[in-house]
């Protein structure tokens, strides 16, 4: 298909309106839009996400949010789209601030270099700071140099974070769990007492975890301890077992849905070929590729800590654990988790290095109308972290 070329002239940029996105006017738009963007990244391997019908979907489980449509010319096409959220999380030191999140900027490939992406991010600026956010940041892959280009030179981002996401696919086959290690299903107020404590001290801890934890599309949190420490560990006192792993898990199933597309015919047979012989031969436990090439959803692991000498065996299980209820949710193709660079779980943490990513960039800012005596002491875009541990809301993804 053959994409229209718009010409670039001085008016073009005043032939662009942005407006908060109505569902029942511009879903059909969006979505042909969003696709075009598709179209014009083909011709490479790309990973497409399917948002089921529901454009809003990556920041509707936010308690405020907003999605801005750039519209052009006289027939007032849909040529962009930006969304955005606020939520309160912590800074370090248990101090919160409010805190937006910009994500999802695109742009029809036909309609680039008018200035729509800077409308839409001035504009969904202008939104956040008029509902109260402290600080903003938006997350991209470290080599997309045209959003950090932008968010960094147009809008003085700055580079503050570079969490680690990592991969592990989900194969034909079980994982087997660690000897000697039971793990429990935690009720939701017990796990929102742990990670207040636990969590404490890190950055972007939300205040909001509760909801988190209650939300349909959270599976359940989950705790891995010896068994022999079991009968003696009683939740009610508060007190935690000497060595532990816990993790919470939040399908997207519901969500969106991801395919691969653009791998070559060759390597297609051969990826599959893996998988037919792991689901004929599970007892070889072979690390099959899995079944990408058709639309699947991921499980994302949050909350992730550990303590204790047997910590890291214990969270391995865990994360088996985890990859074992994906084995049983036909249609889930990875498990996956984004960490702190510093943060102890990153080295036990099963995962594939081809699917998985060292450095996902997080850029800041702090809008010019917040005073430090508002957002506390020190500029938090300033200040050392007060903890190795980075908590990324599930929401986010």
């Amino acid at each position: 298909m053959s994409l229209k070329i718009v010409a670039v002239n001085s008016a073009d940029e005043k032939s662009v309106v942005v407006r908060e996105y109505d569902e029942e006017k511009d879903k059909a738009g969006v979505e042909e839009m969003e696709r075009l963007c598709e179209i014009g990244e083909g011709g490479k391997l790309s990973l497409v996400a399917d948002l089921l019908g529901d454009p809003i979907c990556r920041v509707r489980h936010f308690p405020s949010h907003i999605m801005l449509v750039a519209e052009y010319g006289e027939e007032r096409e849909i040529v962009g789209v930006i969304r955005g959220c606020i939520k309160t999380v912590t800074r370090g030191h248990s101090v919160y601030v409010n805190l937006a999140y910009i994500l999802g900027l695109r742009v029809s490939p036909s309609h680039r270099r008018l200035g729509i992406g800077k409308k839409l991010v001035h504009k969904v600026e202008e939104w956040c700071k008029q509902n109260g956010a402290e600080y903003a940041y938006m997350a991209t892959d470290c080599t997309n140099e045209a959003s950090i280009n932008l968010f960094t030179r147009k809008f003085d981002y700055t580079k503050f974070r570079t969490p680690t996401m990592l991969v592990q696919p989900v194969h034909a086959h079980y994982k087997p769990l660690g000897s000697g290690i039971a793990i429990v299903r935690l009720n939701p107020k017990l796990a929102e007492t742990l990670y207040r404590r636990v969590f404490a001290n890190s950055e972007f801890f939300p205040k909001d975890i509760d909801k988190i934890l209650c939300n349909k599309l959270s599976l359940g949190t989950f705790m891995a301890l010896p068994k022999k420490s079991l009968p003696k560990w009683d939740p009610k006192t508060g007190i935690l077992p000497p060595s532990f792993a816990i993790t919470s898990v939040w399908s997207t199933k519901q969500l969106f849905r991801l395919q691969v597309k653009g791998m070559s015919t060759l390597k297609h047979a051969c990826c599959m070929a893996s998988r037919v012989v792991d689901a004929w031969m599970p007892w070889l436990m072979l690390p099959s590729f899995p079944d990408v090439f058709r639309s699947f959803w991921v499980y994302f692991l949050y909350g992730l800590h550990m303590e204790g000498k047997n910590g890291p065996r214990l969270m391995k299980s865990l994360c088996d654990f985890a990859h074992n209820m994906g084995r049983d949710d036909d249609g889930c193709g990875a498990v996956v988790a984004e960490v702190g660079q510093r943060d102890p779980v990153r080295e036990v943490i099963p995962h594939w290095t081809k699917f998985s990513m060292s450095e996902d960039l997080w850029c800041m800012k702090k809008f010019n109308h917040v005073s430090d005596e508002i957002c506390g002491s020190s500029d938090w875009l300033k200040s050392r972290p007060s903890s190795p541990l980075i908590f990324v809301d599930p929401r986010d993804i």
